[in-house]
């Protein structure tokens, strides 16, 4: 196998298949990136770990047919450090070798009969196609609430529907819950019909990283059975579905709050970073106090001592002390576009909802933590 590609394009390209990598693995080869040629002119790259397979396929200049698999890190940390200039790759038995203008580089690779073949191909019967940004986002406001990942486990997945012209999106990890719902533009194979998914949430990150690399306007998701794949520009990520029944978590949304508190999202975030160097690493609780137009935060540790902070907001209501996770609502501030978000709430034990005030289809739900004493 030979060919030449260009250095951001084939540096990008395994950018966006390592993802999928093992990096300690039973089997070596899915540490690898198999390196094949598909056209005169294209490359085609691919990763798995097995739960998740990547495929993107590169503009080259293809002198000779072949296929090869190369340490995927190693490989990403030659090429970030060559000129921007054409990469030269050439294959001899169990070694490649890179040439870039005056560099020189010969890795040893695994044979390409050695990495395992996941079928790509899917039936098309059960296929949408939908904005790409929307949906991006959409992702970038719900995966941090589901739980880690885990195949098991059905809260690390994320539920996904699109019914006709809204997408709703909702994550939950048991002790916050994100939804959030956008109007789309939908391209599906039954229109009339809901395109309804249980994916799981490191399939979802993924595909939020991908994009970066894409300028398609659109992303395509075909569904079988139990196998997904997702198609954006020239790149294919496949993986299984989840099943089983996700919690029903509209109704965990309280439809009342008789207190609300609109607050700064700069300055609460400044303010809980401040108050968080005070706070016990074991249970990450904050306490917060709403009274009087003033929101004060209190952080302690047995070990360490306490902090206090205050950030001016407006507010509505009875006092009330409520304590929280404070990881969990930075995760928020720090996902919300508005300037400002609105806090609201019930009681020190109900669940409390944050929300950008610019989006009203977008909420972050945190259970509260019991203050003891």
């Amino acid at each position: 196998m030979k060919f030449s590609a260009g250095k951001d394009d084939l540096l990008n390209g395994i950018k966006i298949v390592e993802r999928a990598t093992v990096v300690k693995g039973i089997q070596p080869v899915l540490a690898n990136v198999l390196i094949e040629t598909v056209s005169p002119s294209q490359i085609k790259l691919t990763a798995t770990d097995f739960d998740i397979t990547i495929t993107t396929l590169i503009t080259a200049n293809v002198e000779s047919e072949g296929c090869f698999t190369l340490p995927a890190k190693k490989l990403a940390e030659i090429l970030s450090r060559l000129n921007d200039d054409m990469i030269n790759l050439e294959v001899n038995d169990s070694c490649a070798t890179i040439i870039c203008k005056n560099s020189k580089f010969d890795i040893i690779g695994i044979s390409a009969n050695e990495f395992p073949r996941v079928p790509e191909e899917i039936s098309e019967n059960d296929c949408m196609e939908i904005e790409t940004k929307p949906f991006v986002k959409a992702i970038r406001q719900v995966v941090s609430a589901a739980a880690g990942y885990e195949t098991n486990n059905l809260l690390s997945g994320v539920v996904c529907e699109v019914n006709k012209n809204i997408l709703e999106m909702a994550a939950t990890d048991g002790n916050r819950l994100a939804r959030v719902k956008e109007a789309v533009q939908n391209k599906s194979t039954d229109e009339e019909k809901p395109f309804v998914m249980l994916i799981s949430s490191r399939v979802l990150a993924e595909l939020s990283k991908i994009s970066l690399f894409t300028e398609t306007e659109t992303i395509k998701i075909c569904k079988e059975v139990k196998k997904i794949v997702i198609t954006i520009g020239d790149t294919k990520i496949i993986t299984s579905l989840m099943f089983g029944q996700f919690p029903k978590y509209n109704q965990l949304i309280p439809q009342t709050f008789p207190k609300e508190a609109v607050v700064n999202k700069f300055e609460l975030i400044s303010a809980l970073e401040r108050v968080a160097v005070m706070v016990s690493e074991k249970n990450s609780i904050v306490k917060f106090e709403f009274c009087d137009d003033t929101l004060r935060l209190t952080g302690d540790s047995p070990d360490a001592g306490n902090s206090q902070d205050e950030v001016d907001i407006k507010y509505t209501g009875e006092p009330l002390t409520i304590a929280f996770n404070y990881k969990f609502v930075l995760e928020f501030l720090k996902i919300a576009e508005s300037e400002e978000v609105k806090v609201c709430l019930n009681s020190p034990l109900s669940a409390t909802v944050f929300a950008p005030v610019s989006e009203e289809d977008y909420i972050y739900l945190v259970m509260p933590v019991q203050l003891r004493g």
